[in-house]
């Protein structure tokens, strides 16, 4: 009773935050969208971290570890380059754009007849099928979660069940993990119950209260779920004996070479040496968000100064990429040794979706009534922030981009009031919907999503970041750059073997694109270009439109040099500090404490280096 209090609890505040915010949010889209920006620095970081954190994430991390090691982490801890140089370099950047969406920057970037269509088309593009596909993803965990702890059979009357369970059994629908044994029927009427429930509130309070209410109810998830798994954490210690037992049980559990795979930061040298580096030297910039574009550029532009989108970001990379995944790391290593496995059964279909549902299995077999309440609260705050992110973030295309300017504007050519377009906002929240859940019905592992959806964002990549950095970029380049994603990822993906090589051909394919493009396609006008310098004061090569606005032809790479400096030290400092730490938890016999010691002096050393840049411009 007192876990199932806790939960409600949550679930009143996050709808009181919505109705509180209701009046403000209805003024315009700048109020819906960006909460009339107004926030501050900590609270968008904050509000990144619990969107990041989502309920899927632990799942996969757990996976991961146990289908490959600790090492296999790096494909998410990577991603910390491209968000430090996103706090240092495009931060400001995308709050002095004054856009809503980021794929209203096309207006002020480029010229041509293709403006509205490039646009239209990155609003489908990120905001329905990108975006979708992570809900489906959270959906998916949704399940793992529903599965364990919310058995709607025996809460609800027999009658009213039979009822959902008669739907279901007629539709054919099933949507189980396969692992727990229950009668597939009954699990899928469990799960879509539970599904519905969530997506009910937190839709209610997301459409309601726009940005606003997703940032204060963010904060508070956040809180609940850094609590819980820290007490996960500390229970997983307690079970398994402390740091020292956990090394101990899992070399006897998995054999003196296998456990020194599993939990090394490092590949090691061998014939995985050379994916890990591709993946590691590509993954961060070859992406969907290499330069903060979706729901990262939203927060930051919807910050009150250009300080705070700069400390947004930083604030979100340190509790992402360090506080978070230090406390991972001990359930996730401890579910080793609390639930080992058959190293042969590793490459067996199921296997990642079986031991992703452990990460939930230990909340049930480990945690006590409140403190499971806790956990419970988190993890559904976890899954409530990135549905009402990503939610509020696709419904923003929906309204901004396709409904006001592709149709009204373009097609029907008539202005659209304020409160028009918010509704408009409000309604589109259940075609995403809709559109996620069937994506999700279609999904296997969280794993096998999320690799799918990183092989489509890669083609991306390289464009987001060179039209800030370089003027020749083009609105063709973005065309030609989605073309390729669209075209290439699904034969990559058909008949190519290894993430690591499907990564590679997409990349280098994606960037002789944009490059090829830009050369051989019409160029941005000098007005344009003129305009976008003078409102954005861009870093990288920028010098013939420097000299045109009269500043001096090198400024801006000296710009952009300053902010590799700094994102440069300010990673150092971040993974020291990762591996330094982590090395100390789970530090072989045979190893000496000297290296994780050196390693955290090094990562202290350099805070102070990095923390007085905040307030550089």
């Amino acid at each position: 009773m007192l876990d199932l209090i806790i939960v409600l609890a949550f679930i009143a505040y996050a709808i009181y935050s919505g109705f509180k915010s209701k009046n403000e949010a209805g003024k315009d889209l700048q109020q819906y969208f960006l909460a009339g920006k107004t926030l501050k620095g900590w609270r968008a970081g904050v509000s990144m971290a619990a969107t990041q954190f989502a309920a899927d994430t632990p799942l996969l991390v757990t996976g991961l570890i146990a289908t490959g090691g600790i090492f296999l982490i790096w494909r998410l801890w990577i991603y910390g380059v491209a968000f430090l140089l996103m706090a240092f370099l495009f931060s400001v950047q995308w709050r002095r754009s004054g856009v809503i969406t980021d794929a209203e920057l096309v207006h002020i970037r480029y010229s041509g007849k293709g403006l509205t269509a490039l646009r239209g088309l990155k609003a489908i593009y990120y905001g329905t099928v990108i975006n979708c596909t992570v809900m489906a993803m959270v959906l998916v965990a949704a399940m793992r979660i529903a599965e364990i702890f919310l058995p709607w059979n025996e809460w609800l009357p027999g009658g009213i069940y039979q009822v959902f369970y008669d739907i279901i059994e007629t539709t054919g629908l099933t949507v189980s993990s396969t692992t727990s044994g229950m009668d597939p029927v009954l699990q899928t009427t469990n799960n879509l119950l539970s599904i519905f429930i969530i997506l009910g509130f937190t839709t209610l309070y997301s459409t309601t209260g726009g940005l606003r209410s997703v940032v204060a109810t963010d904060i508070t998830q956040f809180g609940f779920a850094m609590v819980g798994t820290l007490f996960y954490a500390g229970y997983v210690l307690v079970e398994t004996g402390g740091f020292g037992n956990i090394v101990t049980k899992v070399e006897t559990l998995y054999g003196q070479e296998k456990s020194a795979e599993m939990l090394s930061f490092s590949p090691g040298i061998g014939e995985i040496l050379m994916p890990f580096l591709v993946i590691i030297a590509l993954q961060w910039f070859f992406q969907m968000n290499s330069d903060g574009t979706g729901y990262l550029a939203q927060r930051m532009i919807a910050c009150r100064s250009d300080r705070d989108a700069k400390i947004a970001g930083i604030t979100f990379t340190w509790l992402q990429i360090l506080l978070r995944s230090l406390i991972w790391l001990i359930i996730g290593v401890g579910i080793l040794v609390l639930y080992p496995f058959d190293v042969s059964d590793a490459s067996t279909d199921g296997f990642a979706a079986g031991r992703e549902l452990l990460f939930v299995t230990g909340i049930n077999d480990l945690l006590p009534v409140g403190i499971k309440g806790i956990m419970l609260t988190g993890l559904l705050g976890a899954l409530a922030s990135t549905l009402d992110t990503h939610l509020n973030w696709g419904s923003s295309y929906w309204s901004n981009d396709i409904y006001q300017e592709l149709i009204c504007k373009k097609w029907l050519k008539r202005e659209t009031k304020s409160r028009e377009l918010v509704w408009v906002a409000r309604f589109s929240n259940l075609l995403i919907l809709l559109i996620s859940l069937t994506i999700m019905f279609n999904l296997g592992s969280i794993q096998q999503a999320w690799t799918i959806s990183l092989l489509f964002g890669a083609g991306m990549g390289s464009v987001l970041v060179l039209r800030w950095l370089w003027e020749k970029i083009n609105l063709y380049a973005e065309i030609g750059a989605m073309a390729a994603s669209l075209i290439c990822a699904p034969i990559i993906l058909n008949f190519v073997s290894g993430d690591w090589l499907q990564l590679l051909l997409m990349s280098v394919i994606s960037t002789l694109v944009v490059i090829l493009i830009s050369y051989l396609t019409p160029a941005t006008s000098e007005e344009r270009l003129d305009s976008f310098y003078k409102q954005i004061k861009p870093s990288g090569f920028w010098s013939a439109t420097a000299r045109r606005c009269g500043d001096e032809g090198f400024a801006p790479v000296k710009k952009l040099n300053q902010s590799l400096v700094r994102t440069g030290i300010t990673a150092i400092s971040l993974f020291t500090l990762l591996v330094g730490f982590g090395k100390l938890m789970f530090r072989p016999s045979t190893e000496s404490i000297f290296l994780s010691l050196m390693l955290i002096l090094i990562g202290v050393a350099l805070v102070p280096l990095w923390a007085k840049q905040l307030n550089n411009k």
